[in-house]
């Protein structure tokens, strides 16, 4: 998936890239098992099948097996070596591989090419295809008219707008929830018809209005929703705004899946710093750590009794009130805190502050 940064860099498309991956290698393995040596039939089942609609909705070229076929390979004749003592027995088992793998691997890429063409042809003819073009051209900056984006998308540019990521983790699950998610979007911003884009079989971008967003509805909708997840950017104007908050959501969407988070709702205005932090996944770790200490391991209330006191300017009076606990329980708090922090919270506030917001949206610690 390196060699392709288009699926590399999408949560989305790169997990359908790995089980379109490994379901090619169960299908190969379970064919040689039931009738060794006989050609391989092509792998067009739904995982194959579902990244090349993916790929064909974005306007990108086919996912290639071709690197995966290299580290298989490289894997296989490890093996080889392990199990054949006799050279030729050795020479005719990798010669015979070979070939089967290779013929697999071009008969597969052969059909899916075929579904990608159908699925351009289809798209080619159905709304969805014109708004995700005129979309592309306006987020690559290509010279476009507002005039001539508006009346094609049917949606106003001359206007503050709020871009949002939907998407879902559960790609077998009931895909067109995720309309729903998109319409609730909507009405949370007190807009009917936002614009939205099928990005991908198990992705939209929508964008709405300016509006006071009804954050409460948007996580109803979510929550209501299984593996639905939304990263939602600021408000901007103008076509440039309509970019950025676009690129602002799609950067919320790749922390929060790079982080493995559990949070199913994410605002770019909440995360733009820690976005920026953890971009290098093992240097924020190492800083969480080193900033932390001990007190990584303290538990959630301990870390939001911390977190709370620094954001209230360490105003011992204001965490009290905020957090509805007695005075004496909060200095206790605070206490420990300092026992377990390798430095004391008064030198250290700022860093400790980003750490623990680093790591209330961290799922799994990197290995």
């Amino acid at each position: 998936m390196a060699a392709n940064p288009s699926v590399a860099d999408d949560p989305v498309l790169a997990a359908a890239a790995r089980r379109s991956i490994r379901s090619s290698l169960m299908h190969w393995a379970a064919a040689n098992v039931s009738n060794p040596g006989a050609p391989v039939p092509p792998n067009v089942g739904p995982e194959p099948l579902s990244i090349a609609r993916d790929m064909a909705r974005r306007g990108l070229e086919p996912f290639t097996f071709r690197p995966a076929l290299t580290v298989g390979w490289r894997l296989w004749m490890d093996i080889g070596f392990k199990l054949a003592s006799d050279p030729d027995e050795l020479r005719e088992l990798l010669d015979v591989s070979f070939r089967s793998i290779s013929n697999f691997i071009d008969a597969t890429a052969a059909g899916i090419a075929a579904q990608v063409q159908q699925e351009r042809d289809e798209l080619a003819r159905g709304t969805h295809a014109e708004r995700r073009e005129v979309t592309a051209l306006i987020l690559d900056g290509a010279p476009i008219s507002r005039q001539r984006a508006e009346a094609r998308l049917g949606y106003a540019l001359n206007r503050a707008h709020i871009g949002a990521v939907i998407w879902s983790d559960e790609p077998d699950g009931d895909l067109s929830q995720l309309d729903r998610v998109a319409d609730a979007f909507g009405d949370a911003a007190g807009f009917a018809r936002p614009l939205t884009v099928i990005a991908s079989a198990a992705t939209r971008w929508v964008w709405v209005p300016e509006s006071a967003l009804d954050v409460e509805l948007v996580r109803r909708a979510v929550e209501g929703t299984p593996g639905a997840r939304i990263a939602i950017g600021t408000i901007a104007k103008g076509i440039e705004g309509f970019r950025r908050s676009h690129l602002e959501a799609l950067t919320t969407q790749r922390m929060v899946a790079g982080l493995q988070s559990r949070q199913r709702v994410a605002f770019f205005a909440d995360v733009q710093l820690i976005a920026l932090i953890t971009q290098n996944r093992e240097a924020a770790e190492e800083f969480i750590k080193n900033t932390l200490g001990d007190f990584e391991s303290a538990g959630p209330e301990l870390h939001k009794t911390v977190l709370t006191y620094i954001n209230e300017q360490c105003s011992v009076g204001r965490t009290t009130k905020l957090l509805y606990t007695h005075r004496n329980t909060l200095l206790r708090r605070l206490e420990r805190a300092e026992q377990l922090l390798p430095r004391p919270l008064e030198h250290s506030s700022v860093h400790v502050a980003v750490a623990l917001e680093a790591l209330q949206w961290r799922g799994k610690p990197a290995n």
